[in-house]
C-alpha cells in the first residue's frame, strides 16, 4: 500500500534589491536526477531534524547562503516517489538573504541566476513550485502577516 510521507523540503529564496524581488535559481547538474532543470533549494529531512532545521541546512550546502529570515509559507507541495511507492507532502519555506550575499553552489548544481518572480515562474518546472513564488511575492508585498517567520 502506497505510503505517505515527508521527507523532503522545498526552500525558495529571495532578496530584495531596489525595492524589488529577485528568486535565485539553480540548474541541476546534467548527472542528478531531473537534469538541467532550473529549481529553487531542495533536500532531504535527515533523522530528528525538524523541517526547517533541514531547509536551513540545504541552504548552507547547496549556496553557502546564510538566511537573514526565514519563513513557512502556507502551502505544501507533493511529489509520488515511484522507486519508494510514496507520497510525499512537502514543506515549502521562504528565506530572505542579504542582497549583497555571494553564492557558491555545490556539484549537485552547475549554474545559478537571480531571477524576478516572473521568470522564476517561467524557469521552475513544477506548477506547485510556481504557485510557491506567486504566493511568496503576493505575501511579502500584500500580506506578510501570512507568512509564518520561523526566525
Amino acid at each position: 500500500m502506497t505510503k505517505v510521507v515527508s521527507t523532503y523540503v522545498e526552500l525558495h529564496i529571495f532578496r530584495i534589491v531596489n525595492g524589488e524581488m529577485e528568486f535565485l535559481l539553480l540548474k541541476r547538474s546534467p548527472t542528478e536526477k531531473y537534469p538541467d532543470i532550473w529549481q529553487m533549494v531542495t533536500g532531504k529531512i535527515k533523522n530528528n531534524e525538524k523541517a526547517y532545521e533541514a531547509a536551513l541546512r540545504e541552504l548552507k550546502e547547496e549556496t553557502n547562503l546564510e538566511s537573514e529570515e526565514i519563513f513557512t509559507v502556507p502551502v505544501v507541495n507533493s511529489v509520488y516517489l515511484d522507486e519508494t511507492d510514496e507520497v510525499c507532502l512537502i514543506p515549502v519555506f521562504a528565506c530572505r538573504v542579504n542582497e549583497n550575499s555571494v553564492v557558491k553552489i555545490s556539484k549537485e548544481h552547475i549554474e545559478f541566476k537571480w531571477v524576478s518572480p516572473f521568470e522564476a515562474i517561467e524557469n521552475l518546472a513544477w506548477e506547485g513550485q510556481k504557485n510557491s513564488v506567486r504566493i511568496i511575492q503576493k505575501y511579502w508585498f500584500n500580506e506578510r502577516e501570512r507568512l509564518i517567520k520561523i526566525r
